[in-house]
Parts: C-alpha cells; structure tokens; sequence
C-alpha cells in the first residue's frame, strides 16, 4: 500500500482562499514552515488512526500552533483525504 500524500493547495495571490485554505498563509507567515511540512505531519497522524482533536492536540502542544490554525489543517486533510 502507497502511503497518501495531501498536496498543499497552490494558492493565487490575486483571489482569496476559502475555508481552511484561508487560513494558510498566516500559518506559514506565523509559524515559518510551508504549509506542505505541516500537512505531511497531520497526514501521516491521520493515516496512522489517529483521531482528529488528538492531531489538533499534538500542533498545539508540540508546535505553539494555535487552535484554529491546527484545526484549519487537520480539517483540510481529511477532507482531501476523503476524496
């Protein structure tokens, strides 16, 4: 089995993104890993069964990430996980 990969979304500077997305930039500015490290962490908790509030937790905890931030990624990779 090929483990899964979210693919960071490829955002146009000149539109605004929606939904968890939104928040993207501000994690990058914040926090200064690009979106694709984060998703790669959350992604293979996920996958690893690993309940969604256990991964908010864990950024949280380990990373200072705040709440809506941490939730905003693990919310945008289960959802492209679900497709």
């Amino acid at each position: 089995m090929t483990a899964k990969r979210v693919v960071a979304p490829t955002l146009d500077p000149g539109s605004k993104p929606k939904g968890p997305a939104s928040y993207f930039p501000s994690i990058e500015k914040t926090y200064g890993r690009p979106i694709q490290e984060w998703l790669d962490v959350v992604v293979a908790r996920l996958t690893a069964g690993e309940a969604h509030m256990a991964v908010v937790a864990e950024l949280k905890g380990a990373h200072g990430m705040g709440h809506g931030h941490a939730n905003a990624i693990v919310a945008y990779a289960k959802a492209e996980l679900a497709k």
